[in-house]
């Protein structure tokens, strides 16, 4: 038997899908190709200015130069702590977050803390890439819950109860959604977050799109719908998507005072505190007003009506509207099975590949999210490139 050189819990993690599109996408465009991407969840915007200037103050400060203690700056704690209060109405302690390297290490830490070996967490799909991934590497198993296009890809409290077993440890809950851009009611977060307390069901939800929602609709962050939740939820953000900072790597995680010690502990033994340099930007970003904020939100409304309205004259594509984040998740089903330029796709893994290949457009496959028969693609890129974009799928599905 040959030696097995990686660990069997590491070799089982599958490459993120979305940062993968988007590589390769990249490296065409560095050898000369005019790839339009539509494969990344990065806003296209620069980080507001007052938050870079920020940071480069911070540069020049010896005292960011060493540690500091590892679940984060004592203002950047207490400036979230604010900022969830001013922005979701939950009231929280400073002590109760812990600031993380990016969101994900957020989503893992909380996986880790909370999961034991053979505890089944609750996945509504379409979910993003790392969810089940984390859960996994934390000795969990994703019981996934499929949602469609008809419902808005929102699960509903049957399915969860449906999903439920005795080994179920957690649920988790991402509204806005990656990758769908659902946006759950107030009365369904609160009619969730009520099933979870009644059967002792742990809440993980990830509310980082929490600015992005769109016709008037507000994102309810779950234990301020339902209180008595927030000893057994923890909550995840951070400044990447609301603030055009995803290269900052700043995300934290929220929780009951136990879930936060040992997030603790646990980072200070992977990555200690987080860059000081990035995390006073973070407190420069969660501190300030919300003007840059809203106006990165109206450019993303807009891209969000013409990628849908294209999409929609395309035959066979099924889009509803999404209410949040900056993601279109459209059903392309009807177009499988059909031959296209002398192939004939199977699966939205293959059409992707077709469609780069072809029209040199960069989609990411439903497959990456658990639901094939699905194309996800962001509108978080620039307005004529989306026209482009769209044109060039519009174009090449009319020839089925």
């Amino acid at each position: 038997m040959s030696e097995r050189r990686i660990s069997a819990r590491i070799a089982a993690i599958a490459e993120s899908a979305t940062l993968a599109v988007d590589a390769k996408a990249k490296a065409l465009k560095a050898a000369g190709k005019d790839v339009i991407g539509f494969g990344a969840g990065e806003p296209d915007f620069p980080t507001p200015a007052h938050i870079v200037e920020a940071a480069a103050a911070a540069c020049r400060d010896p005292k960011n130069h060493r540690y500091t203690p590892t679940p984060g700056l004592p203002e950047l704690r207490a400036a979230i702590a604010a900022k969830t209060a001013r922005d979701s109405s939950y009231s929280i302690q400073p002590s109760q977050v812990v600031v993380t390297n990016g969101g994900k290490q957020a989503v893992y830490e909380a996986f880790a803390c909370l999961l034991d070996p053979g505890d089944e967490v609750i996945l509504p799909a379409p979910y993003w890439t790392t969810y089940p991934e984390a859960i996994k590497l934390a000795g969990g198993v994703p019981v996934e819950v499929q949602t469609d296009e008809t419902t808005g890809y929102l699960a509903t409290v049957e399915q969860l109860e449906a999903a439920r077993t005795p080994r179920t440890k957690a649920l988790l809950y991402c509204s806005p959604s990656n990758p769908s851009g659902g946006v759950y009611p107030p009365e369904q977060v609160e009619a969730i977050g009520r099933w979870a307390v009644e059967h002792g069901v742990w809440v993980v939800a990830d509310e980082i799109y929490e600015h992005l929602v769109y016709d008037g609709l507000t994102a309810v962050s779950m234990p301020v719908a339902v209180p008595e939740l927030a000893d057994t939820c923890v909550v995840l953000n951070g400044v990447a998507k609301t603030y055009a900072m995803t290269g900052w790597r700043v995300g934290w995680l929220i929780g009951p005072d136990d879930v936060v010690k040992a997030a603790t502990n646990l980072q200070s033994h992977a990555t200690s505190n987080v860059s000081n340099v990035a995390q006073v930007a973070a407190l420069a970003a969660v501190s300030g007003d919300l003007t840059a904020v809203a106006q990165m939100r109206e450019a993303f409304d807009r891209r969000r009506k013409t990628i849908v309205r294209m999409l929609s004259e395309i035959d066979g594509v099924v889009i509803p509207e999404p209410n949040g984040a900056f993601y279109a998740y459209p059903s392309v089903k009807a177009l499988l099975g059909r031959s296209l330029r002398g192939q004939t796709p199977q699966s939205t893994t293959e059409l992707a590949a077709l469609i780069l290949d072809e029209v040199e457009v960069a989609v990411v496959p439903g497959e990456a999210f658990g639901t094939p028969g699905y194309l996800r693609l962001s509108y978080a890129l620039g307005d004529d490139d989306i026209v482009e974009g769209i044109s060039r799928l519009q174009k090449l599905f009319a020839e089925l």
